[in-house]
């Protein structure tokens, strides 16, 4: 019942909630070896935006690449097919969600703080040493679409629970289960279904409030959980307080220290603002 739900309210917002065809497009296209990075290269310069903001990325400390790289079919060659699956996933997300209108929050901190959670959890991966961190990125990127689905789907009970939690996001899940039958985690894993993503990313979003609950990507929705937690808390002592009271559980599979986490997230700190820069229009 409560996914029969949920389809139907993602079924009622394909007109805002979708991704763009070139995604599909080159998704096809990355998914046959047959085609080469050259021939990727040419679909993804049909769109000069995303091409001049996949090279803007390639290009900057996030990746450190000492010698400049101009070509797209080079980008593609440097940072492997997966990675650039991420990238432009990722900038289409930014592209296509980050002008919705919305009343109940304000958009601008909706994509900062999404884009924080993304860069908190790319760098938390980097350092477990988890394959492929790119797809992290996306996970943090938009592990709170579900919430921006409920705020135009749901706008009424989606208020009362923001008013109720007060500030508070650890408690909107809980409020949003009591009001609606189920949380914004929920919704996203299913919106992350109906586009076709891979299981490692719907599962992730999915389970980041309750990482435990994951079957095949366990790692993957802690690190998730913590850089969302991370993101949450707006001082030192804060953020302290918060890496102490991250469970065993978590740093043990993560094989990550509390003090590494606040390095970390103190590093993030610095980057925040240059790749703010890089996912907004050239």
């Amino acid at each position: 019942m409560k996914i029969a739900a949920i389809k139907h309210l993602i079924a009622g917002s394909t007109e805002l909630f979708s991704l763009p065809d070139i995604y599909f497009q080159l998704n096809q296209m990355i998914r046959d070896s047959r085609h080469s990075p050259a021939e990727i290269g040419t679909v993804i310069a049909r769109d000069p935006v995303l091409s001049a903001r996949l090279l803007r990325i390639v290009n900057s400390p996030f990746y450190g690449f000492q010698a400049r790289i101009d070509t797209l079919s080079r980008a593609i060659t440097v940072i492997g097919i997966d990675d650039l699956h991420s990238l432009v996933l990722a900038t289409c997300i930014a592209d296509r969600f980050r002008q919705i209108p919305c009343e109940l929050v304000d958009m601008a901190g909706f994509w900062r703080r999404s884009i924080h959670c993304a860069v908190l959890v790319r760098a938390l991966a980097k350092r477990c040493a988890v394959l492929h961190a790119e797809r992290l990125f996306i996970a943090g990127l938009l592990h709170d679409i579900g919430s921006l689905l409920l705020y135009h789907r749901l706008p009424e009970p989606s208020r009362q629970a923001l008013l109720a939690a007060n500030g508070d996001r650890r408690l909107i899940p809980g409020l949003e289960q009591n009001l609606m039958g189920f949380n914004h985690a929920e919704v996203g894993r299913e919106l992350l279904k109906s586009w076709g993503l891979p299981e490692s990313l719907y599962e992730t979003v999915g389970c980041y409030l309750e990482p435990e609950q994951a079957l095949l990507h366990k790692l993957d929705a802690h690190l998730l959980y913590m850089a969302c937690r991370l993101a949450d808390s707006k001082t030192p002592d804060e953020r302290s307080h918060t890496a102490a009271g991250f469970a065993k559980q978590s740093l043990t599979l993560a094989r990550i220290g509390r003090e590494q986490i606040l390095e970390i997230a103190d590093q993030v700190d610095r980057e925040l603002p240059q790749m703010l820069d890089l996912l907004s229009p050239p």
